[in-house]
């Protein structure tokens, strides 16, 4: 199994920058795309960005030039940096891993983090 842990939330004005945390522990090896997604209340949950173990990212289109996904290990410890921050984003922000493991695909899920935009 993956455990994710986010961080990094907060209350920011429009135009302000705020960048995540989230560290994946236990069976790390078995990670091949981390992701994150947020939820809006009364929205569904959507993808934000994702990178995969080889580096390949992919953005939603609300959020391209503004935000960048990174990672110092892709497997381990992945970061959102949100710049030029909207009252839109606003949200829940969660943490996914997709995992292959002996040959089975499994998803994680974080307990997601806080994110406001509000002046």
């Amino acid at each position: 199994q993956v455990q994710l842990v986010e961080s990094g939330g907060g209350l920011v004005q429009p135009g302000e920058s705020l960048k995540l945390s989230c560290e994946a522990s236990g069976r790390t090896f078995s990670i091949y795309t981390v992701a994150w997604y947020r939820q809006a209340p009364g929205q569904g949950r959507e993808l934000v960005a994702s990178i995969t173990s080889g580096g390949t990212t992919n953005y939603a289109d609300s959020v391209k030039d503004r935000f960048t996904i990174s990672g110092d290990n892709p497997k381990k410890l992945v970061y959102l940096q949100m710049d030029n921050l909207r009252p839109e984003d606003t949200a829940v922000y969660y943490c996914n891993a997709y995992t292959i493991d002996m040959g089975e695909g499994a998803e994680y899920w974080g307990q997601g983090t806080q994110v406001t935009v509000s002046s």
